[in-house]
């Protein structure tokens, strides 16, 4: 259940406990000015509430035409023909070599599906065809998709799940999303949990004890995602209680431009940041609102490689913003001469809308908005510059510039493909001189993670930091060693501080006589593994301690743990899942039977519930069809799971159905040639 790793080739790993980068992170700067403003927001009480794109757009008709054709703006939506910027035809094939499926998106009338396929020379052998409910992305780089399943008892809500299949419209192809690629697909079981969703989206009404359980979720980031929840605005409005904002700051409701720079860029990259954010105590997705510091909900990490310097990630722009002079440059004069102009604090400062009008979209807007924002400060002396004061020039002729447009971007800030996604470029946010073209690529040498919103983060968030990197990307010894160095426990209430993290921290070791150390040395630990909330932390710890008992056949005490589990995280399926198998185990067959039920009653679509509860009716009520027909619908979800075709093959013994029984066998090894006990059963069918 932890999150598929991906691999970094040809980098070397050390175990350095944490780096952070040389940049000015502005975390002390002007502190009291933005307590003052901080506290001052109406926005930021915690009686202010969201009122809706549509409630905004009643007075800002304008802002709002521009604002819908950003790329915030088409960030997610519902399904249509007018959304998709994707190509549909025959050549709209997907082929995964690794599982041997083929995909291929198709319309029908106004409803969008996928279907998936498998052959066997000419024939086809396998299909599964699965409606897409939500397409994400704005079309400028990318499309993909998501489909929702829902329970038996409501049509509107339920589980979002990814598809495997994304349009890249850059190169205008359909291809495998980031991370399903080289061996790794999930087909239609890779959650959207709450941290994608709050990127890529409005805030969500999101069912409380679930990981990717939605009641609904809106069509794009809306405004208050950047000016905060609207209720008092439109109070105070209502009121007829206007303010003259060329004056004075309306309090009423966040302006970014209007704040000090940390705030400011915090509002940016909470989703122009993407790496490993790690939540404070008792906070979720959901906290954090504009004119808030960042790091009050939570900190965000990124790895530092050596001998890599210019490869970049998608949502880094905020990232590689601040390595640049001349936002190191902007920080530190701005520090130095604060401005009188209280309505716009550190305007000299380089941030996100010294070039950017999030209302306006980047296709719209001409390249020379963006030439004239360097220029502001990067002109020539004629032009009035102060000649004492030193400010670089551009070094190329006139005639080189002219050919170019007299464009800064084309060589500062140059488009390069993305590590993280594929036949996708992206501008490096990193201004500096044009790297020469002869330079040597460097090994990458891993040197550990920086905080990017923080430079001084809670030893604990380190150290979930290394656990989550991980979890998703690394499976080296070095990157857990690291995290453990973050993560006292000598004392009882050092213990108890980090107890989430420490069991998580040995269960990733595979120590599962470890984990149930620490919960014994914990004593009492359900006095204090209660708390309900979106993050699902004690939830996950109970589960962890239930998984660490399971391997060492206390099933008793596992259940005991994969009950707390399920009763702080009720729509976790997985959780359920794990709590009836541990029953049956132990012939508690009323109860397994009522955990499968509801986990096929929420959603129909989950295989392994599917197995089980077959095999809970095969050996408690011996109903072969029954039992039968239950692995057949596990097999039409997932052709390839490993549990239903030794569950089916089960059938077809007892039926003496001896050949089927081989060519299942061989259908299992070739899909799984470590399966020990399938080789076993196919050499004793062949010697009789």
């Amino acid at each position: 259940m932890q999150v598929q790793k991906s691999s970094f080739q040809g980098i070397k790993f050390f175990a350095i406990p944490v780096v952070y980068y040389s940049i000015f992170l502005f975390s002390s700067c002007h502190s009291s000015n933005r307590d003052e403003q901080q506290h001052a927001y109406a926005s930021l009480s915690d009686s202010a509430t969201y009122v809706g794109i549509n409630v905004c757009k009643q007075c800002h008709q304008a802002i709002y035409e521009t604002f819908i054709q950003t790329g915030m703006g088409k960030s997610f939506d519902t399904v249509s023909r007018s959304k998709s910027s994707a190509v549909f035809d025959e050549s709209a094939v997907i082929y995964d070599k690794y599982r041997n499926f083929y995909y291929h998106p198709f319309w029908k009338n106004d409803s969008l599906f996928l279907y998936e396929f498998r052959l066997e020379g000419a024939d086809t052998v396998y299909r599964r065809t699965e409606k897409i409910n939500f397409i994400v992305g704005s079309g400028q780089h990318t499309n993909s998709h998501l489909t929702m399943v829902h329970p038996s008892h409501d049509e509107h809500g339920g589980y979002v799940y990814q598809v495997p299949a994304t349009y890249y419209t850059q190169k205008g192809t359909w291809d495998l999303p980031p991370g399903f690629e080289n061996g790794y697909n999930n087909r239609f079981s890779r959650k959207i949990e709450l941290e994608c969703m709050t990127c890529h989206n409005a805030y969500p009404n999101m069912i409380a004890g679930s990981e990717n359980k939605f009641e609904s979720v809106p069509n794009g980031i809306d405004c208050e995602r950047c000016h905060g929840p609207g209720s008092a605005h439109v109070k105070q409005i209502q009121a007829g209680i206007l303010v003259d904002t060329a004056k004075r700051i309306d309090y009423s409701i966040v302006n970014p431009a209007k704040l000090p720079v940390a705030l400011q860029m915090d509002i940016c990259q909470r989703c122009h940041i993407q790496g490993n954010a790690v939540l404070n105590d008792g906070k979720s997705f959901f906290d954090f609102r504009p004119g808030m510091l960042l790091s009050d909900v939570m900190n965000v990490f990124m790895p530092v490689f050596k001998g890599d310097e210019n490869t970049h990630i998608m949502a880094s722009h905020v990232e590689r913003l601040k390595m640049s002079r001349c936002f190191i440059a902007g920080m530190q004069k701005s520090g130095k001469e604060k401005t009188k102009d209280n309505l716009r604090p550190f305007k000299n400062a380089l941030t996100c809308l010294t070039c950017h009008n999030p209302h306006v979209s980047v296709r719209v807007t001409g390249n020379e908005v963006f030439t004239r924002a360097c220029k502001n400060c990067h002109h020539d002396h004629a032009a009035g510059n102060d000649k004492d004061e030193k400010i670089l020039l551009c070094s190329e002729t006139m005639e080189k510039r002219m050919l170019l447009n007299d464009n800064c971007v084309t060589c500062h800030m140059p488009k390069n493909n993305t590590i993280d996604i594929p036949h996708v470029t992206s501008t490096d946010h990193f201004i500096r001189k044009p790297a020469m073209k002869d330079e040597v690529k460097k090994i990458k040498e891993f040197l550990g993670l920086a905080c990017i919103n923080n430079q001084n983060p809670p030893r604990k968030a380190v150290a979930g930091a290394y656990l989550s990197y991980y979890e998703k990307f690394s499976s080296l010894p070095a990157v857990l060693d690291s995290a453990k160095y973050y993560l006292d426990d000598g004392t009882s209430e050092e213990l108890k501080r980090n107890f989430n993290d420490l069991v998580r921290w040995a269960f990733l070791k595979n120590d599962p006589a470890l984990v149930i150390r620490y919960a014994e040395r914990a004593g009492d630990v359900f006095s204090f593994l209660n708390r309900k909330n979106f993050s699902n932390e004690d939830a996950w710890t109970a589960y962890r301690i239930g998984e660490s008992f399971y391997s060492k056949d206390s099933v008793e005490l596992a259940i005991s743990y994969f009950r707390r589990a399920v009763d702080l995280e009720s729509f976790n399926l997985e959780f359920r899942n794990k709590l009836a198998s541990a029953e049956m185990d132990l012939g508690w067959n009323d109860e397994a039977g009522k955990n499968f039920l509801f986990i096929l009653n929420e959603n129909p679509k989950f295989v392994s519930a599917w197995t089980n509860i077959g095999y809970l009716i095969l050996t408690a009520d011996h109903n072969l069809a029954k039992a039968d027909s239950c692995y057949s619908k596990a097999l039409e979800l997932d052709p390839d799971n490993e549990q239903a075709l030794m569950n089916k093959t089960g059938i077809l013994f007892i039926q003496h159905r001896k050949k089927d029984s081989e060519k299942m066998l061989r259908k299992i090894l070739k899909r799984y040639p470590a399966n020990e006990k399938a080789r076993a059963l196919l050499h004793s069918l062949e010697r009789n």
